[in-house]
């Protein structure tokens, strides 16, 4: 018992002392008398504190960083989300600015040829043997089957099956594929042919043109158009389809081969249009693209400017004092003497 109260009465007057102390150098501030004893005991117990922190920091921080982790993670998902969002956001205006210019064209190029179009967009492209795309337009939208499909450059294809919301097209790549064509700023009429694969692989141009006449001129550089077909179906006239690329040397036939290069880019489709309704007069060569200009001559040096390394003309007056005198000029009459 008596260690007990000893030991309670030496703990009072420890902390009474303490608190006393702290008073004194708190009111004290930097005039405090404890001064001194402040700085013995920072020099004493500094090292100790320093030590304890250094073990007890990375313990602090790995508690903090668990109990914080949950958070953290959170934060970084809603983060990725709203970057993924507006990432979308993003590339979704970018494909409708394109879109929107890709169906301007493509309604210049309609109006042009008097085509009353259906705009509709490939959703897929065929897996088998044929060359086909899916579009989003069907029966629904008054599609029907054996109608021309063309882009705001030149001639897609036309409808071969027709569902409620979806229909395909048969490209003009298409193997299977055979067009009535006429070259431009002629009556000269032939066949246009797919060579299959979209023309990829085969080493040369997408569709191959059978001119009939084997005796009528045709030249690298000449554009073809659709003739048209029956009933306007499945081919309305004027449609561009390609530029001449390669002419087949004469071998005695009935008809004359060249090989064209579509305008239509058939690996990248995307905006197209079904023509609902032909054109009340052949547009013939109307909507043809406009023909690259060619490229400025070199402009030829004046004749009077000397090559270099050659000598200059005499003038006309060192010509006459080298002439002997007595010698006639052969450009003028002899003079009389007195």
């Amino acid at each position: 018992m008596k260690d007990t109260r000893r030991t309670r009465v030496v703990l009072g007057a420890l902390l009474i002392t303490a608190l006393a102390m702290i008073t004194i150098d708190y009111r004290g501030g930097e005039h405090s008398p404890l001064r001194g004893l402040r700085g013995i005991g920072a020099a004493v117990f500094g090292p100790v504190e320093r030590a304890s922190a250094s073990v007890v920091r990375p313990v602090g921080n790995t508690f903090d960083a668990i109990t914080d982790a949950p958070g953290e993670r959170r934060r970084a998902d809603r983060l990725e989300r709203e970057n993924q969002k507006l990432r979308e956001q993003l590339r979704a205006g970018r494909l409708d600015q394109d879109r929107s210019a890709q169906l301007q064209r493509l309604l210049g190029t309609a109006g042009m040829g008097g085509y009353k179009i259906r705009a509709a967009q490939v959703i897929s492209a065929g897996q088998g043997f044929e060359d086909t795309v899916t579009i989003d337009v069907g029966s629904r939208n008054g599609i029907r089957t054996d109608m021309t499909v063309m882009s705001a450059e030149g001639l897609v294809g036309r409808v071969t099956r027709v569902g409620p919301a979806t229909a395909t097209v048969l490209l003009a790549t298409d193997q299977t594929s055979s067009i009535g064509s006429r070259l431009e700023d002629s009556k000269e009429i032939g066949i246009v042919e797919g060579r299959g694969r979209r023309g990829l692989g085969n080493g040369g141009s997408p569709l191959r043109f059978q001119l009939l006449d084997a005796a009528a001129p045709m030249r690298v550089g000449q554009r073809v158009v659709t003739l048209g077909s029956q009933g306007e179906r499945p081919y309305v006239p004027g449609v561009p389809i390609g530029v001449v690329e390669r002419i087949d040397s004469a071998s005695g036939g009935l008809t004359r081969t060249a090989y064209v290069r579509p305008f239509v880019r058939f690996t990248s489709l995307d905006v197209v249009a079904v023509v609902v309704a032909p054109p009340k007069t052949d547009p013939r060569d109307a909507v043809l693209p406009p023909k690259p200009t060619p490229p400025p001559a070199p402009t030829p040096k004046p004749s009077g400017t000397p090559s270099p390394g050659a000598s200059p003309s005499a003038s006309p007056e060192s010509s006459r004092k080298a002439r002997p005198r007595g010698t006639k000029s052969p450009t003028t009459r002899p003079t009389t003497g007195d």
